[in-house]
């Protein structure tokens, strides 16, 4: 323990149940300290597939709860879910660079896939050591093989008498110490065989239990199993329980291996249950917890109910036995069916005073979710998996989940035809959700849910920008804008209202208000009231981004919020009052704004909604230090978004983190901490480079010409500025930020204006009249904002005169902005 030899990989091997992950969590933890960016554990269990392990280790190096120790380990979470990238180089990514312990632990049902994995790793990340857990060796060249021995004799008979005690009440060794001595060394110091001849205690006394391992200690070292001796060893002790269960009790053990992460006694009933050979599941269940077979804890939720969960080696065995019975199938069809059913009822709750307890309940099955998902899509029965999907779509939203909800739509999607495809016909009026009944679905319903899920692709299409800028994109989106039209029942629920995407991208913001208008009055005039509420909050939010719309914005957030209240929808409430906050915010209101950010991390924090919670601290702290004559706001403001770059939440693929991270660039560079202000930005970049936003880069590249030009770096600035402005003409730019073209090309004159050649200070005071008749009508500017138009009017000002400069911009005024573009694009082309 606390030597790993000065090997990079080394491999804890032993069969199941000798205390491998114990050790390797041990050991890594006594050599935490030679590894600056942490000691990670990936848990290689529940992975079905070896195609998945790069994205299992993936996921873990991005899991709180994965960390074992390490200074700084969030931030190591920044890179774990960039976008469009095969898994297994994104973990040379995120690993190349640092210096780190990754224990994979229970290789050995994929040993082949973490051989590979962990033999990239090594030969590409010269920082990285791995130390592994299998019940075979790896086979990787530099491997150092450390066999996990048996407990020796003292500590076997402690942990007899510990396990003892707790299935007998009042037992302790020194009341047979020699049988006791027997059975822990009969089977051979094994942690799991001595917990299981411990369960025994509770009908058998220690000389009984020995006595009766004859015939299976023979087992256990006789190598009669054509497969590994270790596979043996552990094989023979789970066969010494088997062989103790009836019929019926083999049929609820087996059938229990298909859950993921346990199962409450309802999901068990239904699953388990065999006409003719399970009577009574509960009692049965029972039986098997007294045997030690299954075990029961309290569930994590308010119901007062238990849990049932097998050990990781008992559900391998029992899965095996599944197998040669003939079973999987219908088991797994059970599972499916009953967690299809989880999902479809519970969605509705999430959506009203149930929303927490929804939620609650949605988290602790989402294992067996994810795999009914699966099971679902491997058996290519797409009516079970559109509904899964569009029964989660909406605890994905509320969660933050949307590399799931691109992923499982991706693959659900795929298993029907395209219906945006040409030719489209128009999408008939559906009164009822696609999930209102369990599959089969009526055909109407059938092609409703297929729009749905290609919808649901549709607003995750950031995550993958360069392909959905191809001509074949261009064309679904038409066929989106064909299928569907404004005041369909359908448009009004999730996901159906995701439409408004496709009208966004290809009709521009004038036909988004049109469309945003008739889906709030549709939802009006059918009496839906969440989804007005809804519909609401998401017209607020749109509408926000125009200062000479914010008004409404601020009209349609209090109409949602008060809606929402009355519903009783935590989520709801938040995202209300995040768009009055952004409403009160266009209009100048900050300090309403900022009560408004406050009150709506109070509701987040209640649904436990962590992404929400930091992109709600990022608004907030950005408002705080566009405070600068407040120099405790300010302060109170530069840690929130730094606690939000330290703690973004569950996943870093939302917003709050880019957000936190140019707030925070932006709030450095008005205190003149370019240095640092600068360090931000190239952080952004590196986490966040496969965006592919216009309007992120263009906001990157802004601010940093920004930097450049109050530290006199002018033709930096001026490259920059041109290159921002001019990304900042994409039509998605112009909606999301209106503002932006006019900032950008004040930043523009700034630089200009800051050369002796008057012919530039000339052209300058002319982009700023182009740049003062781009601002939407009632913009308030912020201080950045200010501060940039006014320094680009000093500049222009020192370097012409009041007279020319007044001159030059009048004239100014009269260009359009391609000519302004045009001229940018000149001076960004002319040398020094």
């Amino acid at each position: 323990r606390g030597d790993l030899g000065g090997a990079r990989l080394v491999t804890l091997l032993g069969p199941g149940g000798a205390g491998k992950t114990r050790l390797s969590q041990e050991a890594a933890e006594a050599v935490a300290g030679d590894h600056p960016d942490g000691v990670w554990l990936a848990e290689l269990a529940p992975v079905e597939d070896p195609a998945d392990v790069p994205a299992a280790v993936l996921t873990a190096l991005g899991a709180r709860e994965t960390v074992l120790r390490g200074a700084g380990a969030e931030e190591m979470r920044a890179m774990t879910e960039r976008q469009g990238k095969d898994p297994v180089a994104r973990l040379v990514e995120h690993c190349d660079t640092r210096r780190m312990l990754i224990v994979l632990d229970n290789c050995e049902h994929v040993v082949e896939a973490a051989a590979r994995l962990a033999d990239e790793l090594l030969a590409r990340c010269p920082g990285v050591t791995v130390l592994a857990t299998s019940r075979e060796p790896l086979g990787v060249p530099g491997e150092l093989l450390r066999p996990v021995e048996p407990l020796p004799e003292p500590v076997a008979l402690r942990l007899f008498a510990e396990r003892g005690a707790a299935a007998r009440p009042g037992f302790t060794v020194e009341a047979d110490p020699a049988a006791a001595a027997e059975i822990c060394r009969r089977l051979d110091g094994l942690p799991l065989a001595i917990e299981l001849a411990a369960a025994r205690l509770r009908m058998l006394g220690p000389r009984q239990i020995a006595d009766r391992l004859d015939d299976r200690f023979r087992l256990l070292t006789s190598g009669a199993r054509t497969v590994l001796p270790r596979q043996q060893t552990l094989r023979a002790v789970v066969d010494w329980s088997w062989d103790l269960l009836d019929e019926a009790e083999r049929t609820v053990l087996r059938r229990l291996s298909v859950f993921a992460g346990g199962c409450d006694l309802t999901a068990a009933e239904e699953v388990c249950a065999v006409p003719g050979s399970t009577p009574d599941v509960a009692n049965l269940l029972g039986s098997l917890v007294d045997k030690s077979l299954v075990v029961a804890a309290p569930a994590p939720l308010a119901d007062g109910g238990m849990r049932y969960r097998l050990l990781e080696t008992v559900a391998e065995y029992a899965g095996e036995r599944l197998d040669e019975s003939g079973d999987r199938a219908a088991a797994e069809r059970a599972h499916l069916v009953h967690y299809r059913e989880v999902a479809r009822t519970t969605d509705p709750e999430l959506r009203g005073r149930g929303q927490l307890a929804a939620v609650e309940r949605l988290e602790a099955e989402y294992e067996n979710l994810r795999t009914a998902l699966r099971h679902a899509v491997a058996a290519r029965d797409e009516q079970e998996a559109l509904c899964l999907v569009l029964s989660l779509s909406w605890f994905w939203q509320i969660r933050g989940l949307r590399l799931e909800t691109r992923n499982w739509s991706r693959d659900v999607a795929a298993l029907g035809p395209d219906p945006f495809a040409p030719p489209v016909e128009p999408a008939p009026a559906l009164y009822e959700s696609c999930t209102e009944a369990p599959p089969p679905m009526r055909p109407e319903v059938l092609a409703e849910a297929r729009r749905e899920v290609h919808l649901l692709l549709v607003s995750c299409m950031e995550m993958d920008l360069v392909d959905w800028q191809s001509p074949e994109a261009a064309s679904k989106l038409e066929g989106v804008r064909r299928a569907y039209r404004p005041g369909l029942p359908q448009t009004c629920r999730t996901p159906g209202n995701l439409w408004f995407f496709a009208v966004l991208l290809g009709g521009g913001m004038e036909a988004l208000r049109v469309t945003l208008d008739e889906t709030v009055s549709a939802c009006r005039a059918f009496g839906y009231e969440w989804e007005l509420a809804a519909a609401l909050q998401t017209r607020a939010n749109i509408l926000a981004n125009r200062s000479d719309w914010a008004g409404d914005a601020l009209r349609d957030a209090d109409e949602a919020l008060r809606a929402f209240r009355r519903i009783g929808d935590v989520w709801g409430v938040a995202e209300a009052l995040a768009a009055r906050g952004e409403s009160r915010e266009r209009r100048g209101e900050f300090a309403a704004a900022a009560e408004d950010y406050e009150a709506a991390v109070e509701y987040a924090t209640r649904l436990d909604a962590q992404n929400q919670v930091a992109l709600l601290k990022a608004r907030l702290g950005s408002i705080l230090t566009d405070s600068p004559e407040r120099r405790d706001l300010f302060e109170r403001g530069e840690a929130l978004l730094r606690e939000v770059l330290d703690n973004p939440g569950r996943h870093r693929t939302g917003d709050a983190v880019p957000a936190a991270r140019l707030f925070l660039a932006l709030a450095l560079g008005r205190s003149r901490r370019l240095d640092e202000a600068r360090d931000q930005l190239r952080l952004l970049r590196l986490e966040f480079s496969g965006i592919g936003y216009a309007v992120f880069d263009s906001s990157v590249l802004g601010i940093t010409a920004w930097l450049d030009a109050l530290d006199g770096r002018h033709a930096e600035s001026l490259t920059g500025a041109c290159e921002a402005f001019a990304k900042a003409l994409d039509p998605l730019s112009r909606i999301v930020a209106p503002h932006m073209v006019a900032v950008h090309l004040a930043i523009v004159a700034m630089a200009l204006a800051s050369d002796d050649d008057g012919g530039r200070a000339h052209d300058a005071a002319r982009l700023l009249a182009v740049a003062d008749g781009e601002l939407p009508a009632g913009h308030f500017a912020n201080t950045m904002e200010r501060e940039i138009r006014e320094g680009a009017e000093e500049r222009c000002r020192a370097a012409l005169g009041d007279g020319p400069y007044e001159a030059a911009y009048a004239k100014g005024g009269g260009l359009s902005l391609e000519e302004a573009a045009a001229l940018c694009a000149a001076w960004a082309q002319t040398p020094r």
